[in-house]
């Protein structure tokens, strides 16, 4: 009975000690305090850090590896083969630039409008004078003259205007002539003699005209269009006559004998033409009536006369003698 006895408690004792050891594997976190407490008869504690299966819903069908997931039908398919887009980035929004103010462009300057007529006559060094003549001038005091006025090469003494009606030079081949505003210069008034009659000369010898005998020589009345005109007789201005054209159009009348303008009748410009760019050479006398009007560069072979009131907006260049009654001459250039 002793032996029993003893060899019952160690089989007891090897019995926990088994059931111990199956404790310590469940749980293997805490296996000293669950052994001690199989062997002392007490429940085992929950281990601190238990490592457990994930808990499964008993109702919960098992699941078949091999099966597909399931797929919504209602989400678009996916291709296995497209690239993955990046979405593009978004700039911030930046203030826009601004410039600082900059002077207005200004218009274009306008296209040169072509000029009409024949080309101008290059009058040269006597461009210069509002009269020129070769054997003198006369004068009915008070004229006025504005731009140069010279005499070659006749003596300046030849010359007989004073000096407060001219509002510029006198220039004479010698110390004669009026006082004290006289300005002795042959070799000059050599030169521009030469280049007024260089300038008559041309002017005669310009080639088909648009004009011949416009009028049978009565150009009154009249609105004249810029071109070459030539009369074979004498022109004369029985009323007012019109030049009309633009600042570039140029108008050369050829006379073969006298012009004559009616004493209170005009010349007028219009349309922007200028007096610099008409020209009347006349192989004649030419006479501008009592308080007319004239306009352009008178290029005479004889005598030009104006009479008392006249005003010429121009030249007078005479290879003879210029007499003036009581007028007005205005050189232009």
């Amino acid at each position: 009975m002793r032996l029993k006895k003893r060899s019952i408690i160690p089989i007891g004792v090897i019995a926990l000690a088994a059931v111990g050891i199956t404790a310590v594997e469940a749980n293997p976190g805490d296996h000293r305090a669950s052994a001690s407490q199989l062997v002392a008869g007490q429940p085992a504690k929950a281990a601190r850090n238990p490592v457990t299966s994930p808990v499964l819903d008993p109702t919960m069908p098992p699941v078949d590896p091999t099966a597909s997931p399931v797929v919504d039908p209602s989400m678009p398919s996916v291709d296995p083969t497209a690239a993955f887009v990046r979405p593009p980035k978004v700039p911030p929004l930046v203030p826009p630039l601004v410039l600082p103010t900059s002077a207005p462009a200004l218009d274009p300057p306008p296209s040169p409008v072509a000029s009409r007529g024949p080309a101008p006559i290059n009058l040269g060094a006597a461009s210069s004078f509002a009269i020129l003549t070769k054997t003198g001038l006369t004068d009915v005091p008070g004229s006025s003259i504005r731009g140069d006025v010279g005499a070659s090469p006749i003596t300046g003494a030849a010359i007989g205007v004073g000096c407060p009606e001219v509002s510029g030079a006198i220039f004479t081949v010698d110390a004669a002539g009026p006082a004290p505003c006289r300005t002795p210069d042959a070799p000059g008034l050599t030169a521009a003699v030469r280049d007024e009659e260089t300038a008559y000369t041309d002017a005669a010898g310009r080639r088909n005209p648009g004009f011949v005998n416009l009028g049978a020589g009565e150009i009154g009345g009249l609105a004249l269009s810029p071109g070459l005109y030539n009369w074979t007789t004498g022109v004369s201005i029985s009323r007012d006559v019109t030049l009309s054209g633009g600042p570039g159009d140029v108008w050369i009348f050829q006379v073969v004998g006298t012009l004559t303008q009616a004493s209170a009748t005009r010349v007028t410009l219009t349309g922007g033409a200028l007096a610099k760019n008409v020209f009347w050479q006349t192989a004649g006398a030419v006479d501008i009536g009592t308080t007319a009007h004239f306009e352009g560069t008178i290029l005479s072979q004889t005598m030009i006369t104006t009479k008392t009131g006249a005003s010429v907006n121009g030249r007078l260049l005479a290879q003879t003698q210029v007499a003036l009654q009581k007028s007005s001459v205005t050189n232009v250039r």
